[in-house]
């Protein structure tokens, strides 16, 4: 296999710049929804209801200084 060198450019920094400012999330609630969004996708689970943490793995003891 070969790399398709005609696919992608790379553009000015300017444009970047301008793409992501177009772009990006305005609030910090808006960004947390697209990271809720993106983990929902990733890992293959409704946005709306989310499983739950394994709260056994856990634990809360105080571990003592020997």
């Amino acid at each position: 296999m070969k790399l398709d060198r005609t696919a992608f450019h790379a553009g000015t920094h300017e444009a970047t710049e301008i793409y992501y400012a177009q772009n990006q999330p305005e609030t910090l609630k808006e960004r947390l929804l697209a990271a809720a969004y993106l983990n929902s996708v990733a890992f293959g689970y409704d946005m709306n209801n989310p499983p739950k943490m394994d709260k056994t793995v856990f634990s809360a003891r105080k571990h003592s200084i020997k």
